[in-house]
């Protein structure tokens, strides 16, 4: 089989590997499409995600979907030539955590495309997979392989707003508005925010934001507006970071009511990262981190495969594996991409 793999910051190579055997509970997955993650373009740009570094030839990718390609000894529910969603997590079920109901903290987690362990667990940017069957989650025929792959980043935005509590009637700011932004506002939406604001320093992002539901876009770069907000021990009900940046962290502690919420989903840079704990404490926030998802990725697919969420305005692109250097280059330029995927035929 072929497979995309990072050798170096900025280098791809497209290797030939051999095909992985499914063993008893297990199937193969002829992968045929996969987005790229924000997580995949740190590691192609910088050669680390946050506190993880590439430390060998690693194959990216964590969002993906295909169809049932070989079935293990006895696993049963699923067909050769089915499509699936393919969760990238493996919980061992049996840590503190996982018996706690919080698998997504898993002290033996096995997340595909993430450096964490060494060896790493390689992602799925190749043409076949090996997972658990419980892993894949059947998708309709109808439902196009890209559009099956979001699965992953929705669930992650499912998370996210479940941490947030109720939105009904809320006032909810959303800082950061790449594809998990974009795809946030539109689970805050529907969850019931009464007014959602979003705010980036991209024209491009506000504009696609305001297609997924946002009221009201701003610039970050219109600091008058951030102190209006600001003002008054602050504005909104709930404030997602979904920038990762320090600037978005600010932006969202001085922009949250007192008593109000603030939830972290983008990656912050690796190390001490500025906090104004004192806005914390003053103003009584409930400042809450949001990781990966539990049960939210099923869910996920469902809500893809029955049309009751849809995300293809955000799928801005598609290439082939070969092309895999271009694709993360263009991934990388928010003027002119949201997600971008790689299909593998």
């Amino acid at each position: 089989m072929l497979a995309a793999v990072l050798h170096e910051p900025k280098l791809i190579r497209i290797d030939a590997l051999d095909a992985p055997e499914p063993g008893a509970g297990q199937v193969r997955v002829r992968v045929r499409a996969g987005g790229i993650c924000g997580s995949d373009l740190s590691y192609y740009f910088k050669g680390k995600s946050g506190d993880f570094a590439v430390r060998e030839p690693f194959v990216l990718g964590h969002e993906a979907a295909g169809e049932v390609d070989a079935i293990g000894e006895g696993v049963t529910g699923l067909a050769i030539g089915q499509r699936v969603a393919v969760n990238p997590g493996l919980a061992c079920g049996a840590c503190r955590f996982c018996v706690s109901g919080m698998p997504n903290h898993c002290l033996h987690m096995r997340f595909m495309g993430s450096a964490s362990t060494f060896p790493h667990t390689q992602g799925m940017f190749r043409q076949f997979i090996v997972v658990t069957a419980r892993q894949c989650v059947p998708v309709p025929d109808g439902v196009d392989f890209a559009q099956a792959s979001m699965a992953e980043p929705l669930a992650v935005a499912l998370h996210a707003v479940r941490q947030a509590g109720s939105l009904v009637g809320a006032r909810v700011l959303l800082v950061g508005c790449g594809p998990i932004g974009c795809i946030l506002l539109s689970v805050a939406r529907r969850a019931g925010a009464h007014r959602l604001v979003a705010v980036d320093i991209s024209d491009a992002a506000l504009k696609m934001a305001r297609a997924l539901g946002a009221d009201e876009t701003v610039n970050a770069i219109d600091g008058a507006t951030i102190n209006t907000w600001a003002e008054q021990r602050g504005h909104f009900d709930v404030v997602i970071e979904a920038s990762g940046s320090p600037g978005g962290l600010d932006t969202a502690l001085r922009s949250v009511r007192a008593g109000g919420t603030v939830i972290q989903v983008g990656n912050l840079p690796a190390g001490q990262s500025p906090v104004a704990a004192n806005l914390v404490m003053a103003k009584e926030i409930r400042y809450q981190g949001s990781f990966r998802f539990t049960d939210e990725y099923a869910i996920a697919a469902e809500e893809i495969a029955a049309g009751k969420v849809d995300l293809r305005p955000l799928m801005t692109h598609a290439f082939a594996m070969e092309e895999a250097n271009h694709a993360f280059e263009v991934a990388l330029d928010r003027s002119q991409s949201m997600k971008v995927h790689l299909h593998f035929d």
